[in-house]
């Protein structure tokens, strides 16, 4: 709410005081100040769907040599990144004075993301939680990024289940060969470029119907909490691992649609 892209860098200088006075255990720290860790705040424009997707928003934690402060370069320490992509539905009834960036993706420390979070929230009246992905979600994710087409030599397409109501933790891996996994979704697929839910269902019921026919076990009674392919990574707590650039913006949309319905 009322974020402007001009200011950019005076809300670095608001960021990076807010991190000093939390690494000072919450001592006043002056706007402007030197510290150890600067902040920046750009706009990547290329990170877009469509061009009514606003232009996404990188924000960088870089920490400052104290030895040779003016011979050294910063070394980035966290980084994280405001997007949307095709996020069209929720742009079209967005109020005034408001900004459409409803997925955030962060690398580094969980301290960082914490406290640029908690600034984030009280600066501009947002919200700011982790995106939690759901069993359906994950199949959704794994049928898709298996029939995609990827070089020679990729990784196994693999599920993790956890197997609920045990005194112990338990769970179950599921490796699938690539080529396997895209064969059998092609024959599930009716319409090349479009992929209903009963498709899902099926291409899950066959992989489950296989476990089932050598373990004797029924995965439909755990929990998928984690999918792993050659395009990307996604875990049921929303830690993501995009692995191929050239699907890149795909996943992106899909998390996008993910963060945009747990909004509403």
């Amino acid at each position: 709410y009322r974020f402007s892209r001009g200011r950019l860098r005076e809300y670095a200088r608001l960021l990076g005081a807010a991190i000093a006075a939390d690494r000072h255990r919450g001592l006043a720290v002056q706007v402007g100040r030197d510290t150890d860790i600067a902040v920046a705040l750009s706009s990547l424009p290329g990170l877009q769907g469509s061009d009514r997707d606003p232009a996404a928003l990188l924000v960088q934690l870089s920490s400052r040599s104290q030895a040779y402060p003016k011979n050294s370069e910063d070394k980035i320490v966290w980084s994280g990144c405001f997007c949307c992509v095709y996020g069209d539905d929720l742009s079209e009834n967005l109020p005034e004075d408001f900004t459409c960036l409803p997925l955030f993706l962060a690398n580094g420390a969980e301290t960082y993301t914490s406290i640029v979070g908690s600034w984030f929230q009280k600066t501009f009246d947002c919200s700011f939680r982790r995106l939690a992905i759901s069993p359906l979600s994950l199949s959704w994710m794994v049928a898709m990024w298996a029939g995609c087409k990827v070089d020679k030599g990729a990784s196994a397409v693999e599920l993790v289940f956890s197997v609920p109501c045990l005194s112990q933790p338990l769970d179950i891996s599921y490796a699938i060969h690539p080529e396997d996994a895209k064969a059998l979704w092609d024959t599930v697929q009716k319409t090349p470029g479009e992929i209903t839910q009963e498709e899902v269902d099926v291409f899950m019921d066959c992989l489950y119907s296989h476990f089932h026919r050598h373990f004797k076990i029924r995965l439909s009674a755990a929990k998928l909490v984690k999918v792993s392919t050659a395009i990307a990574q996604a875990h049921c707590d929303g830690v993501v691992k995009i692995l191929h650039s050239q699907y890149l913006s795909g996943v992106l949309m899909l998390l996008t649609e993910l963060a945009i319905t747990q909004i509403q």
